[in-house]
This record gives C-alpha cells, structure tokens and sequence, in this order.
C-alpha cells in the first residue's frame, strides 16, 4: 500500500488535498483523522504538520510527501524533489528595516532571525557571509523590532506582511519555492508512485488548457488550424451540411481569448470552450 504524506494545515493543505482528490484519490475526513485509507487506490494518506513531512519521508515510513521545496531543504532530510505541484509558488528572501540594507554584504557580522536556519546557514556559507542565524518558530517580522535580530529571512508571497513591519526585501532572492511532490530516491520508479504522478501531471495540465470546439468552413480549415493546432492535431467530424466540419481542440488557458479572436477572424464560429478537470497528455 502507497503510504502518501499531505499536509495537516497551512497554505498548502487545502491545495494538496483538493490536487489529490481531483487525481482520483479518497481524501474524505469526517472529522479529525489523521491517517485516510483508499482502499480502491491500495493507498493510505498520512495528515500531517508541513515541516515535518519531509523527516518521514526521508526515513522511508512514508514513501513519498506533498511540501514546499523550502520545507524540504531546511529539513536536511535524505528525500528528493520527483515533481513540481505548480501551487504555493513563493520566494525566500532577506528583508530588513526599509533604507538600511541594499545588498547581501551589508548581513556581514549581523543577526538573522528565521524559521528556516539551515537553509539560511548553508546559503550564507555558500556566499562566504558570515552572520549569526537565530532561529525563530513562527512570524519572524517582529524580531528586529524587538532587539533578537538585525535581518530577517522568510517566505515572501506578496510582501505585504513585511512592509506592515517597516521592512523591505533586499539582496538576491535564497529560493524559488513551491509545493513539490517528495520521496527517497529508491521510490522513484515504484509503480504505484509513477501512476500518482502521472494523476497528479494530468491534473496540472488539466488546470493549463481548455478544451475549444467550434464550426468552421473546409475552406477556411487550414487557417483554423494554424491558429491552433493543438498537441497532435486537432479532431475535426463533418456536419450536415457536408462543406463545414466541426473541431475539437486544446488550448493553453492562458492564450483562449487571443485564440478565439483568431479563429473567429478567419471564420470559425460557434466557438465553446470547456473546462478540464484531468487528462492524460
């Protein structure tokens, strides 16, 4: 039975759980359980705390995690990234009181305060910076105010938080992270883990494109199909009236409306698009 680790709370738990129901996998809690069995999937999910998920997966209890990149790399744990989950996508930056640090020279000699101390270590050792990193569980914004810390290192999505603290970001940016799918190196051909990350890629790809369908005159084909022509090709039937044909083609949700413009200027019409739900591409 594939044991899956998901997290128990946070940003990423409602993502992950919503990405693994939607790849076909029982994740109903009716209350507070931390352990779910699919038996229809031979899986179990295990519930819990973000950062922990990465320890056990790389003990090999739990053959493979859904967690931040960031997670995983403070962890130290012997787990690997199998697959980029495409949410929770943030950056790791340092940040101070605004106009007194401009450049990763300036922590030189100074106290960094972050939950993430590992991971701040091994960059500031790799850069040849020597600080003093002070870890701090949970918020991490109010220790300079409070006299623990000079800089701060932490998770960035839009900023606001720092700036509500009179800090602003400076210096190169530690990490891109996101919500990745994890495991031990041994696990990655198992096959009950290729086909979590096939579900898994089908939905993400599902999420990408659209589904177009629309009418347009044999004539005018070509021209519709240069303007999308789709994985392979697109499915094309015939209509009733034997010189219009009926199209079926993905799309790239980000391009649909400048699609549909296109193809309606070179004469397809009744242009419908579909939401996808999952694929296999």
């Amino acid at each position: 039975m594939l044991r899956i680790a998901v997290p128990n709370k946070g940003s990423l738990h409602e993502a992950a759980v919503q990405m693994l129901r939607e790849s076909g996998y029982k994740v109903n809690r009716r209350g507070r359980e931390l352990v779910l069995v699919d038996n229809l999937n031979d899986v179990e999910l295990f519930l819990l705390r973000p950062r922990d998920i990465a320890v056990y997966v790389g003990k090999g209890t739990i053959q493979v995690g859904i967690t931040g990149r960031d997670l995983l790399l403070d962890s130290a744990a012997p787990a690997v990234e199998f697959q980029q989950l495409g949410f929770a996508k943030s950056k790791f930056r340092f940040a101070a009181p605004a106009g007194k640090m401009s450049k990763l020279s300036d922590i030189e000699g100074k106290r960094v305060a972050s939950s993430y101390d590992y991971l701040v270590e091994q960059f500031l050792e790799k850069e040849g910076v020597n600080a003093e990193v002070v870890h701090l569980d949970g918020a991490v914004e109010s220790s300079i105010q409070l006299g623990v810390a000079d800089v701060i290192a932490d998770v960035v999505e839009t900023g606001s938080t720092l700036r509500a603290a009179g800090l602003e970001v400076f210096g190169p940016v530690l990490l891109q992270s996101e919500a990745i799918l994890i495991g031990r190196e041994e696990y990655r051909d198992d096959p009950q883990v290729k086909v979590l990350q096939r579900r898994l890629d089908g939905v993400m790809r599902a999420h990408a494109n659209v589904l177009v369908d629309y009418n347009v005159h044999e004539r005018d084909m070509a021209a519709a199909v240069g303007v999308a022509p789709g994985f392979e090709s697109p499915t094309i039937s015939p209509l009733a009236d034997s010189s219009w044909l009926a199209v079926r083609v993905v799309v790239p949700r980000g391009d649909i409306n400048r699609v549909m413009d296109e193809l309606y200027d070179v004469g397809a019409r009744g242009i419908l698009v579909t939401e996808l739900s999952a694929s296999r591409l």
